[in-house]
């Protein structure tokens, strides 16, 4: 079957823009139906991971992305660099937060991706990851079972949809109160075992979801080789002996989502902990043979720094919020869209801002939650200028996948994930 570029595009713009989510259903069928065509395969990773934790390769970070805006221009333009860079080793992913705030849920997210496979002619597996599946712990306190219903209902959309691999955030639940590590790290793990043990029962038959697990909370302390042994000790002692367990492990070194904003808009350089990653990921791999430790919130971080998550063997990096920064700052983009938006957050999220910060300080922090209600009006621009957007961030994706040594993995990929057609 020839490619069908000009379909797809028609397809996928329609995708987005509808609100009707029978719609987006008929859509995405059309889209995966195509991909399955084409040799494209949402996959999990986790055959891959764990032939890194018992040591069978090395040397390389994986980039994890979110793509909150011009999901379908910015993910064309990955698979763009994958295809030059001869990289197989790359994640897209969304997280629950964001899936709200952007107006991207699960059934969209996938099929744009795939939609942008079949246009730059990309084949092979794709990874598409649910990212911080996370726990509300007020919710939890005043109805536990309430709130693991409601991530089971997320996490059965998201796999139902392609997302087969899915981090599961039950740090939040972590009581630092509590008088020794087990009994700190108890009702995360504890959750984490439920959730794996749901995603276990409802995988696609011969499919092994990647799962994560995390141990500290972004933005709070950083996590120590006490907090890991105890959460996996706790995890080995309640998951079933016959079920498959996580992956990878989410620590805290020192970053926070988003970085932390200076009065004049600016962002902190971050102080990240790479001798804690390095012996967390050590740690992971020899002891319990997974892939490694996870950084989040490190796209912030200057550009020639991310060569030391692979020095550090660290699995997987998450990246976000710069390639947001850089759709906002953009020459390209339109200033008095810009401005209509800044204007809104200053009506719609007035609740967000707090005591003694900046007017830059707050709309650098609150500017995501206007990707949702903008979306039509972003995907709208005129294609130039989502090309020229588009462009300037395909130079980054490239220094990313050349700093994080991912350079010609598109061999050992293929080695270890099987595509199957679900």
């Amino acid at each position: 079957m020839g490619r069908r570029p000009l379909d797809i595009e028609r397809i996928v713009m329609e995708l987005i823009m509808s609100d009707d989510l029978t719609r987006k259903k008929q859509l995405a069928k059309k889209i995966f139906n195509v991909a399955y065509k084409e040799g494209i395969f949402p996959s999990s990773i986790h055959g891959f991971y764990m032939a890194r934790g018992k040591g069978e390769f090395s040397g390389f970070t994986v980039p994890a992305i979110n793509l909150r805006s011009m999901t379908y221009d910015l993910a064309r333009k990955i698979f763009n660099v994958a295809k030059k860079n001869n990289s197989g080793a790359f994640i897209f992913e969304i997280a629950k937060s964001e899936m709200g705030y952007t107006n991207q849920p699960p059934i969209e997210y996938s099929s744009v991706v795939l939609a942008a496979a079949i246009k730059e002619s990309y084949s092979g597996p794709i990874f598409i990851q649910g990212d911080h599946f996370q726990a509300n712990a007020a919710k939890f306190r005043e109805n536990p079972d309430k709130e693991i219903e409601d991530l089971q209902a997320l996490i059965a959309d998201a796999i139902s949809t392609g997302f087969y691999n899915i981090d599961i955030d039950s740090s939040t639940l972590v009581d630092l109160s509590k008088p020794d590590l087990k009994q700190q790290q108890l009702l995360n793990y504890e959750v984490c075992t439920k959730l794996t043990q749901f995603i276990r029962r409802i995988e696609p038959r011969g499919i092994t979801v990647s799962v994560g697990g995390e141990i500290g909370e972004i933005g709070h302390q950083n996590s120590t080789p006490e907090d890991l042994h105890a959460f996996m000790v706790g995890l080995k002692e309640r998951l079933h002996k016959k079920l498959v367990g996580i992956s990878k492990i989410s620590v805290q070194t020192g970053t926070t989502h988003g970085g932390v904003v200076l009065p004049d808009g600016s962002i902190a350089q971050v102080k990240l902990d790479f001798n804690t990653l390095k012996t967390l990921s050590e740690i992971a791999r020899k002891e319990y043979e997974l892939a490694g430790a996870v950084q989040h919130g490190a796209s912030t971080l200057p550009s020639e720094a991310f060569h030391k998550f692979a020095e550090c063997e660290t699995a997987e990096v998450h990246l976000a919020t710069d390639f947001q920064n850089m759709i906002y700052e953009s020459k390209h983009f339109p200033a008095d869209l810009k401005k209509r938006i800044y204007d809104w957050l200053k009506v719609n999220t007035a609740n967000d801002a707090r005591q003694g910060e900046t007017e830059e300080q707050f709309l650098y922090k609150t500017r995501k939650k206007a990707l949702g209600p903008f979306k039509k009006e972003i995907m709208g621009l005129p294609q130039g200028s989502r090309d020229a957007i588009a462009a300037e961030i395909e130079k980054k994706f490239d220094l990313l996948f050349k700093q994080l040594h991912v350079v010609d993995k598109r061999d050992c990929v293929d080695k270890y994930v099987t595509l199957k057609r679900f």
